[in-house]
């Protein structure tokens, strides 16, 4: 994990040691910054300054043995930095839209501690706020554009491998208030080794937007492929394949199953679609994206009740609770939905995931967690998280309803996927496989 071009350039503070903040924090650390880490938590704050990671995220622990990160509890530290990162969440509101509590206390906060730094001081949003907030509601805060810079620096990380991402990203987009905020930021960026896109501050928020809205309708697209193609007994994953190999489409997030989850892709494609319609445009589009999604876990638990048409006593046994593997994190983890239908019906529960448990007990806590092997021993068995473990288990003479494509569970007596059955037909044939097979004729 170590970095092989660590330089000293200056005291960063970042403000919110969530994911995306604790993940900016390590990744400008390991780049050879000096951190300052502020959040409200004061059991995070102390983990973190004794070099354990409050959450799970593949490759932070690590990472985090090899850098310093001062955590703390007092917003004036911030003084003692050159550059701050707001990184505060913005959870969906019912709506859709964003409650920026979270962002706007903290920006409260900066303007009125920065009034008392004579030098310049360049305020970074990070947190993913819908188009046109920066300038709304952020920049009023800071109207000396003369001593405070105001950039948007939208992140690109991926839970599971989020410090991969920070350290390699895809583009590095920096929108600016003026042109010296803009400069400050690129030169923060200089040692990646990237594309750098520098624009406004709406732009920056929208291309953030657009992004995952644009990933999100992948993963529902191919989702309602896969739902036409289990009605013809086509297997999804062979058709995703074909498609891939078009350069236009590629293979990613062409994975059918029960769905997305997670904090971002839910929240802002939804955020989005409230923002079009405040401004008087009803985008149907991420309506649907957003309405296949949701539909995705009933149609696994229809698909379990063809094997086990009365669930009420039965007892159940689910394989992750993660949103996605190498995470701990459940919101809006389709694991969720499919419980709470489980529980609907009168089914016991016994439930597992390697990282996740401790987290999805605060929303389930009177479920069964169990063990991989016990969950097993179930009436019937769901797969929810593609984890690596659930590759190696013994799926032999069990029920299995599979939401994530676990190949070794095809071995169960009864095996369905959502928008796959067992066995695909579709693979490769390379020319050098045609000659080994025609030589001996030609010959």
């Amino acid at each position: 994990m170590t970095t092989n071009n660590k330089q000293k350039r200056g005291v960063i503070s970042v403000i919110g040691l969530g994911v995306v903040g604790l993940t900016t924090a390590v990744g400008f650390a390991l780049k050879g910054h000096r951190v300052i880490g502020i959040d409200i938590d004061p059991a995070k704050v102390i983990s973190i300054n004794e070099g354990i990671s409050p959450i799970y995220e593949r490759g932070l622990s690590q990472a985090m043995k090899e850098v310093k990160i001062v955590a703390t509890l007092d917003f004036e530290q911030v003084l003692k930095s050159d550059i701050s990162f707001l990184c505060g969440g913005t959870p969906g509101q019912a709506d859709g839209s964003l409650d920026l509590r979270f962002v706007q206390g903290p920006v409260g906060q900066l303007a009125q501690v920065l009034k008392s730094k004579d030098s310049y001081h360049l305020v970074v949003v990070r947190s993913t706020v819908v188009p046109g907030t920066t300038e709304a509601v952020i920049a009023p805060n800071f109207p000396d554009t003369e001593r405070i810079g105001l950039c948007v620096n939208p992140e690109f990380l991926r839970e599971g491998t989020a410090i991969e991402d920070f350290l390699n990203p895809s583009r590095i987009v920096i929108g600016e208030r003026d042109d010296k905020s803009g400069d400050v930021l690129c030169q923060l960026y200089a040692g990646f080794n990237t594309h750098t896109l520098r624009t406004n501050l709406k732009t920056a928020e929208m291309i953030k937007y657009a992004s995952n809205s644009y990933l999100a309708t992948r993963i529902s697209f191919i989702n309602e492929i896969g739902n036409i193609c289990k009605g013809l007994g086509i297997n999804v994953y062979d058709v995703a394949s074909g498609m891939g190999y078009d350069e236009r489409i590629g293979h990613d997030y062409l994975r059918a199953g029960v769905g997305f989850g997670g904090f971002c892709l839910p929240k802002d494609v939804a955020a989005l679609a409230a923002k079009a319609k405040e401004l008087g445009y009803e985008s149907r589009l991420l309506q649907d994206v957003l309405a296949i999604n949701e539909e995705q876990p009933r149609k696994m638990i229809a698909l379990l009740k063809k094997h086990v048409p009365d669930l009420k006593g039965k007892v159940i046994g689910v394989l992750g609770l993660a949103f996605k593997p190498d995470t701990d994190d459940v919101r809006k983890s389709k694991a969720i939905d499919v419980i709470e239908e489980l529980l609907k019906e009168q089914a016991q529960v016994k439930a597992h995931d390697p990282q996740a448990m401790k987290n999805f007990a605060k929303l389930f806590p009177d479920i069964e967690y169990v063990t991989a092997e016990q969950a097993l021993d179930s009436d019937a068995v769901l797969i929810l998280t593609a984890w690596d473990k659930y590759n190696r288990l013994d799926y032999r003479g069990k029920i299995v309803i599979d939401g994530r494509r676990v190949m070794r569970a095809e071995e169960a007596t009864v095996y369905e996927g959502i928008g796959w059955g067992r066995n695909g037909y579709t693979y490769t044939c390379e020319s050098s496989d045609v000659m080994a097979k025609l030589v001996p004729v030609l010959k």
